[in-house]
């Protein structure tokens, strides 16, 4: 067997960027936002798991969850994310319903507490 030069061989790993504790602080701390699912009487509810399957990123079973509580509660909330992050949800949701010709509707509004 063949001695190897492990030392030869290593390689460094670039250093990890700087970060100010009060930065990490203020990420940890951002205000999250509430994204809302809005029953309607018009959109088929094979519709609304279609978006929140391929849109939210949820499981069926989640989805199903968040279409039935919708259903029978008039509204329900989708997930919770940064505000930008929000934002850009409900837009995207917005528009693809639309697009599909269903009045469809989400909003958000900042969590408690």
């Amino acid at each position: 067997m063949q001695d190897v030069d492990l030392q030869s061989q290593m390689v460094e790993a670039p250093p990890a960027p700087a970060f100010e504790a009060e930065q990490i602080e203020e990420k940890r701390h951002a205000p999250r936002w509430y994204v809302i699912l809005h029953n309607d009487d018009v959109t088929p509810f094979e519709y609304v798991i279609k978006v929140l399957l391929q849109l939210f990123l949820l499981s069926e079973e989640i989805a199903e969850h968040i279409a039935n509580t919708a259903h029978s509660e008039g509204q329900a909330v989708v997930v919770v994310r940064p505000r930008h992050e929000a934002e850009r949800l409900v837009k995207v949701a917005r528009t693809r319903a639309r697009l599909d010709g269903y009045p469809l509707t989400f909003s958000m509004e900042p969590e408690p507490g």
